[in-house]
């Protein structure tokens, strides 16, 4: 029993790691990882989700979950199908995302767009 225990304590330190990686690579504190409802709202900031209020909403919050992951993911350059992972298993899918070499593009991947959008006005 007490073999589980570590086990399990340790991955849920290496869960934290992974989201608090994740948090540093866009420029935002890590601490606020372990912080309740604070790091959800950081995590919305991050992928440029509105009304992240909407998590204190049943049913409402599972649709704004879902909407922040996959905003989440194309905030560093990967697509619905990672955010999706990220929503249902994201204990594989953080830890890629945190020490992974995704790097942050901006807020639902817009500092993509906005290169390309510049990129043909310099033609």
């Amino acid at each position: 029993m007490g073999i589980i225990l570590v086990i399990y304590l340790a991955l849920i330190v290496f869960i934290i790691a992974s989201i608090w990686k994740t948090f540093e690579k866009a420029g935002e504190p890590g601490w606020a990882a372990i912080v309740p409802i604070y790091n959800f709202y950081v995590m919305c900031k991050i992928s440029g989700t509105k009304n992240w209020w909407l998590i204190f909403i049943p049913f409402a919050n599972i649709y704004i979950a879902i909407v922040s992951y996959i905003a989440l993911a194309k905030s560093f350059g990967k697509d619905t199908g990672f955010g999706i992972g990220l929503f249902l298993l994201g204990f594989i899918f953080f830890p890629m995302l945190g020490f992974g070499d995704a790097k942050y593009i901006g807020p639902n991947g817009q500092n993509v767009f906005q290169a390309e959008i510049d990129a043909i006005g310099a033609k």
